[in-house]
């Protein structure tokens, strides 16, 4: 997955807030929404495929997904989420 020594570096681009990874069970739950097309971007793109991983904002609002282990920390392609984590 993601780098430990990586992840103390990187935070959110948009609020400079501390990222963590994100739980399994939290994942499966947001691929449980994603295969309910319930998702969307903040570009406003329908999430498609299931992640194999995210790093989430420290507020819980946003999460930032990881593809081939590289984080995707990209405003438009974070995912809003609406539960704290």
């Amino acid at each position: 997955m993601v780098d430990p020594e990586l992840l103390d570096l990187l935070v959110c681009p948009e609020t400079k807030e501390p990222v963590r990874l994100m739980e399994p069970e939290e994942l499966a739950e947001v691929n449980r929404s994603i295969a309910e097309h319930k998702l969307k971007t903040r570009g406003g793109d329908e999430v498609r495929e299931p992640l194999e991983g995210a790093l989430v904002r420290q507020d819980g609002a946003v999460l930032y997904p990881v593809r081939d282990d590289i984080p995707v920390m990209l405003i438009d392609q974070a995912i809003p989420l609406d539960r704290p984590s």
